[in-house]
């Protein structure tokens, strides 16, 4: 039997709260993933204005919702052991409180605390363009041992919709988890897309 694996997804006010969103159903349906939630204000906020849901709508979809402002939960202790976190969408705020150790909410503490563990910490920041500052906290944080994954969409795949372009990119987080889930369709795998010169043959 597969050892329960525990996940925490962090939520805040960039736009992009569907990649959270959708992070959270694939691994509801993923075997042996303990999912643990924690959204910043920013984000109920984007939720409702992109997404049209509240942050109760998404709480069936976790094993444990916890308060951005409650610094005592479980996934803000190293002693909590937990597989990795993926923040979705990651704002240039969140990501600058996690570069700085600034951690004055839940998420830059939890954040904070994969990154002390050795954790796999994903941040999938949503900004763009970007300054020489936004720059150098990427760069700070790729020190540190972050994940940095803006969810650049691929299109070798050919998506015909928005939920084809979000499931590409929340796969390939997942996959830095070491969590295989087969969203969409992977290059040059069976089942998926064949290399371009292959493609290209008579």
């Amino acid at each position: 039997m597969a050892e329960t694996r525990r996940v925490v997804v962090a939520i805040t006010g960039a736009s992009g709260a569907v990649f959270g969103v959708r992070l959270l159903e694939l691994l509801r349906a993923a075997e042996a993933v303990e999912v643990h939630l924690v959204m910043t204000r920013a984000a109920c906020l984007t939720l409702a204005a992109e997404c049209d849901r509240r942050p109760g709508d998404l709480a069936p979809l976790a094993r444990q919702v916890h308060q951005v402002g409650n610094i005592g939960a479980p996934i803000a202790s190293g002693s909590f052991r937990a597989h990795g976190m993926i923040v979705a969408p990651c704002s240039i705020r969140a990501a600058a409180a996690i570069a700085t150790g600034v951690t004055d909410d839940l998420v830059s503490r939890a954040a904070d605390v994969m990154l002390k563990e050795r954790r796999t910490l994903v941040l999938a920041v949503r900004e763009t363009p970007l300054h020489r500052g936004h720059l150098d906290t990427l760069t700070r944080l790729a020190g540190l041992g972050a994940v940095i994954f803006p969810p650049v969409p691929a299109f070798y795949h050919r998506p015909r919709s928005i939920e084809a372009i979000v499931d590409q990119s929340c796969m390939r987080m997942l996959d830095q988890l070491d969590i295989r889930l087969d969203a969409a369709p992977r290059w040059g795998e069976a089942g998926g897309i064949a290399a371009i010169g292959e493609a290209a043959a008579p």
